[in-house]
């Protein structure tokens, strides 16, 4: 021990460090409670993704050639790879859920008012920055999933008017999706965007110790910009008490609850399955993104074709424009969320369509289910013939994906239960060789006998055969199902 006194003692001889720090740690705040430990943990979080992506980086290879497969090896072979990558994956959700949690907690309590505008302007910087992040670190995985949806990415920018084409060329790398796409994505995520990160921090402390921690608000002690520094100054005077560590014990609870949280989800769940390796030729892929953006991805699915330009564009800059001007209009007035209904209802209205949104993106039914299970044999009708030929047939080629038949099928597009009700066999031929919205069309892919096999079976679902189809018992003890060879 006297050692380590000798060796800090000469450590703050020659650096001064706790001469310089230690103020700023013992300085005054008000008496807070846990609501406010969530911005701390954030940054917490962010320190364990530095951690594990410089790791990460040691093994990763970020060429188109070898990504996917160094991926392999990190997760099945490399020491303590499955746990280091997990703890990536679930350190970036964590990283998103405490940096939302910390902004509704600022919007509730009124945070972002005078004197605090830029605390809040700043941010919403980092909210972004940290979505942004998030969404470049799925590409690196550079699976079949991450390739196409950066395409989507690219899309979506696109569509702005005028310099469009140049954000999606900058996105992509060029004009096509291949190496220099993942060496773009691995420098800004790796690079770039942390070093942004830790500078917006940087920022946003300073103006925390500047400005103060927000006190907890009280109804009746709305905020006046002539008089609240005063008013602050007098309570840090008359109720303050040293952040450290007075004050923050509660940050280094809730600190290491989130890291054991963290390591316990690696260590049991483990990262994210890679999908099939990346292959731009496949068109008919549907990506589906890590969980934080589902909601956008219902958004983007559900949005009518004729709006998708103006809401695509018009969407996120008015979504960050209303962030930006919330604390330039509102900086004044009462705090408390009991004097602020319109405050609290815009966070459960908006936290509700998110969660309903979540859910959908979740499910995506106007999304292939490409793991539908093949049709059992009391739908079919019959285990021989033109018309069981037909159904194997309308399974290998895909059309179960998309297409219902009684309960079994995909959801995005229509139910084929009773379809010969509904088409004749030359309308049935017309659409399935010319496709039509969302649903390519299969001229060149299918042989003829495949296309007469296909439509022997779909000119047997009608609503007669359906009803019969409800009763599997009939069919005997037989209930084996196609596809399974």
């Amino acid at each position: 021990m006297n050692r380590l006194r000798r060796l800090a003692a000469w450590l703050e001889d020659r650096t001064g460090i706790w001469h310089a720090l230690g103020p700023i740690a013992k300085h005054v705040v008000p008496r807070t409670g846990w609501a406010y430990v969530f911005g701390s943990a954030t940054l917490v979080a962010f320190l364990i993704q530095v951690v594990t992506g410089i790791t990460l980086t040691t093994v990763y290879v970020p060429s188109a050639d070898e990504a996917y497969s160094s991926l392999e090896f990190i997760t099945e072979r490399a020491t303590l790879g499955r746990l280091i990558r997990g703890m990536h994956f679930f350190g970036a959700s964590a990283m998103v859920v405490l940096i939302g949690i910390h902004a509704v907690r600022v919007f509730l309590m009124g945070a972002f008012k005078f004197p605090r505008e830029m605390n809040w302007l700043v941010g919403v910087g980092l909210l972004l920055l940290t979505l942004t992040i998030a969404f470049t670190g799925q590409l690196l995985r550079w699976d079949q999933n991450a390739i196409w949806s950066v395409v989507v990415g690219a899309e979506q920018a696109g569509r702005v008017p005028v310099i469009g084409t140049a954000i999606a060329r900058f996105i992509i790398g060029g004009d096509f999706l291949g190496g220099a796409t993942l060496s773009r994505f691995f420098a800004l995520h790796v690079f770039v965007l942390p070093g942004l990160i830790f500078l917006f921090v940087g920022f946003h402390l300073f103006l925390v110790i500047r400005n103060g921690i927000s006190e907890p608000p009280h109804a009746g002690e709305p905020v006046e910009p002539s008089t609240y520094r005063k008013s602050y100054a007098a309570l840090l005077r008359r109720e303050g008490v040293p952040f450290w560590p007075t004050a923050a014990w509660r940050d280094v609870v809730f600190a290491t609850i989130v890291i054991l949280a963290i390591v316990t989800l690696a260590a049991v769940i483990g990262p994210p399955a890679l999908s099939k390796p990346p292959d731009p030729t496949i068109v008919d892929a549907y990506p589906r993104p890590d969980w934080y953006f589902l909601w956008y991805f219902a958004v983007l699915a559900m949005m009518p074709h004729w709006a998708e330009s103006y809401l695509m564009v018009l969407g996120p800059l008015a979504l960050i424009a209303v962030l930006i001007a919330i604390p330039l209009l509102f900086n004044r007035g009462e705090r408390s969320p009991r004097r602020r209904p319109w405050a609290v209802g815009t966070v459960a209205f908006s936290g509700l369509v998110l969660t309903i949104l979540t859910i959908a993106g979740n499910q995506s039914h106007w999304s292939p289910d490409f793991g539908v299970q093949p049709l059992p044999v009391h739908l079919i009708g019959t285990t021989s013939g033109p018309i069981y030929e037909g159904a194997q047939v309308f399974y290998s080629k895909g059309c179960l994906y998309c297409h219902r038949i009684e309960d079994h099928g995909g959801h995005r597009g229509p139910a084929l239960t009773t379809i010969a009700d509904r088409l004749t066999r030359r309308e049935m031929t017309i659409r399935i060789m010319n496709g039509g919205y969302n649903m390519p069309g299969f001229a060149g892919n299918l042989a003829p006998a495949e296309l007469d096999g296909i439509i022997e079976f779909l000119r047997s679902r009608t609503s007669e055969g359906a009803t019969r189809a409800r009763t599997p018992a009939s069919m005997g003890p037989d209930t084996s199902a196609i596809g399974s060879r």
